[in-house]
């Protein structure tokens, strides 16, 4: 009976594996790699220069600073001579770092660096165990490991131990280098630690069912499937998330209070639940299952109707750096981790490749724009972890954290941006985000180079011209964003609050064409010819916000933005106490650009009063000119009050004790 049981489950597994390798495919949408797109853009390559004159050399040299490499080669030498300190995922610094680094070789060649993550994976390599498994934690000292490690392999991977969150930066990082040089340098050293985890994990004889901890192993998978074409990789990131709920961990914190594809609500760590549904989309879009699909697709609208903040941060409590509950969104003590908003592009870019509407890069560019590069400092020097919508002045970037996730993370993910610009399925080519650069990929076997130029986002001006057509019929499809179509995100957590009525125009080779939107893209189907030049101009005027009002910490109150940028008040642009102005009921903005200011932006200006008791006790007002700024360029100047929710009633603004100057 034992035996036929036995027989009866290996036979199962089979099938399971069997129809799971019928179902393989592509994502529906094949995404156009960074290495096939040139930016040249003036607002993104301030950012990218800045990421590498600054972020990933500051990187490197606290990989430097503070042991991480030494690790490493303590591990080629394990022995009890090796003091284990620091954090157990410290190794990811590296691997985040050496990714960023990867993904600038394309826009900026250098010999220099190439040499430089040659010499670092030299030092990678020798740590590795004979059959793949690579842990510099245990390693280095394996009678007396890390104390968050347990004294046996993937004994407390469901705690703290994170072997699989490194093997999942591992496998970025690798993938990214690959991609970047070709080489395969690190690309083997990650397939042999992947290897080790299928070897060893899983429910057949000898294996051990755990899940990840702290979740990027699936996603990290799913995309080593993508470029190996080893099926393995797939199963196993299927398998971490099939089992979740299943082992000793049951948390919310941890996203494994049940099993994922019965969860319809974002819980727990923030960070390691965008990392997870991340991996469920990928799984969803990779093996076409339904129930992942159903899952994913109802985890993604109570974020964007619920728990999503007007800068597109995710995260509302610093307790457990978590989501709160539905419409908990304060300001003053809003998390918003910078590894969130990055966790957060990743959910809503690999959503787009499996359902393609535009509506998920409505998401990731609010995102992008605001609570992610909010995270590092115009010069790259400096970081938040946390982003708050409101601060009396405790809110200061810093120069790293011993907990470097989030600057290495940021690190890695801005020099990643070329390729999340385009896309392409059948005949179509989508453009989904607007940015100058050049980019050349092939449709149906046929190459095509495309030049966009423009000052997005202080413009919304865009002139795409094709610089090599493909000679057969290609499907322009251009995102109309959805705050030019009146609606700033999916759902009602958020709407405009004026009487503005945006339009957009698009024109081919001069003259105006016309045409209804399709999952949110204007579509222009022809035979396209070198020189043809489509022009797009979105109206761009400043708009007011308000909130759901479920939204308790935002009654009252309202946000300005223009195009995708969402603006802030901050003391150095205003000499008056922020915390008691009153924003007019139907307040008028003027534009004015500053191109010396903040590395140059667009300040935006609206009468306002400022709420002050005379001697008397009265309520008395002043007429005030209030400036706003983009909320990504705060906290560059010094120790002091930022407000993104501004009072608009007079129940809300906290008039001043002291008489009006």
């Amino acid at each position: 009976m034992i035996n036929n049981k036995k027989n009866v489950t290996n036979m199962m597994k089979l099938l399971a594996v069997t129809l799971l390798s019928l179902l393989i495919y592509g994502y529906p949408i094949d995404p156009v790699s960074f290495t096939s797109v040139k930016v040249t853009d003036a607002f993104w390559g301030q950012r990218l220069k800045a990421s590498r004159e600054v972020t990933v050399p500051l990187a490197f040299s606290k990989c430097e600073e503070t042991g991480r490499y030494d690790n490493f080669v303590k591990a080629a030498r394990p022995g009890p001579e090796n003091e284990v300190k620091g954090y157990s995922f410290d190794d990811t610094d590296v691997y985040k770092t050496i990714e960023g680094a990867s993904y600038l070789l394309q826009t900026y060649p250098d010999k220099k660096l190439e040499a430089y993550i040659d010499s670092v994976l030299v030092l990678v390599a020798a740590a590795q165990e004979p059959d793949g498994y690579l842990y510099t934690a245990r390693t280095m000292d394996p009678e007396h490991p890390h104390q968050w490690a347990g004294n046996k392999r993937w004994e407390k991977v469901e705690e703290l131990s994170h072997e699989f969150y490194n093997l999942g930066h591992m496998v970025e990082g690798a993938i990214a280098h690959y991609q970047a040089t070709g080489k395969r340098s690190f690309l083997d050293i990650a397939i042999r630690y992947a290897d080790c985890v299928c070897r060893e994990i899983g429910d057949g004889p000898g294996q051990i069912v755990a899940v990840p901890g702290h979740q990027i192993a699936e996603m990290a998978l799913a995309k080593l499937y993508l470029v190996t074409g080893d099926e393995k990789y797939l199963e196993q990131a299927k398998f971490f998330l099939d089992k979740r709920g299943y082992t000793s961990r049951k948390d919310k914190y941890s996203q494994a209070h049940k099993p994922v594809i019965e969860q319809d609500e974002a819980v727990g760590h923030a960070v390691r639940a965008a990392y997870m549904y991340s991996g469920m989309a990928d799984v969803a879009a990779l093996t076409g299952d339904k129930s992942y699909i159903e899952a994913i697709d109802r985890i993604w609208e109570n974020i964007v109707t619920k728990k999503y903040y007007i800068t597109g941060g995710i995260g509302a409590t610093n307790h457990g750096e978590a989501f709160g509950e539905n419409y908990e969104l304060p300001n003053m003590t809003a998390y918003c981790e910078t590894c969130a908003a990055i966790g957060n592009v990743y959910v809503n870019y690999r959503l787009f490749l499996l359902h393609g509407e535009s509506k998920y890069y409505d998401v990731l560019e609010r995102t992008l724009y605001n609570g992610l590069i909010s995270g590092v400092s115009l010069d790259g020097g400096t970081f938040f972890y946390p982003n708050p919508l409101e601060s009396a002045g405790q809110h200061q970037r810093q120069p790293w954290f011993g907990c470097a996730c989030c600057p290495s993370n940021i690190s890695r993910f801005i020099p990643s941006l070329p390729g999340y610009i385009y896309a392409v399925k059948d005949n179509s080519l989508f453009v989904n985000l607007f940015m100058s650069n050049t980019a050349t990929t092939e449709i149906g076997g046929k190459k095509m180079i495309l030049n966009q130029e423009t000052n997005y986002p202080w413009s919304g001006d865009v002139k795409i011209t094709v610089d090599k057509a493909p000679g057969k019929n290609v499907i322009l499809r251009i995102r109309i964003p959805g705050w030019v179509q009146n609606r700033p995100v999916p759902g009602d957590l958020y709407s405009y609050a004026d009487n503005v009525i945006p339009s957009y125009s698009i024109k081919l080779n001069g003259t105006d064409v016309s045409g209804t939107l399709c999952d949110g893209y204007f579509c222009i189907d022809r035979k396209w010819e070198k020189g043809d030049c489509v022009e797009l101009q979105f109206d761009m005027q400043p708009r007011v916000v308000e909130a759901n009002k479920n939204v308790v910490a935002d009654r009252g109150r309202v946000a300005v933005e223009r195009g995708p940028l969402v603006y802030c008040a901050e003391w150095p642009d205003n000499d008056f106490e922020l915390q008691s102005i009153l924003v007019n009921r139907t307040p008028e903005f003027r534009v004015v650009p500053a191109p010396g200011k903040l590395n140059g932006i667009n300040l935006l200006k609206t009468s306002a009063q400022v709420l002050a008791y005379d001697t008397e006790g009265r309520l008395v007002t002043k007429d005030v000119t209030l400036t706003l700024i983009p909320y990504y360029a705060w906290a560059h100047r010094g120790p002091g009050s930022m407000m993104v929710w501004l009072p608009r009633d007079v129940s809300i603004a906290k008039p001043l004790i002291t008489s009006l100057p």
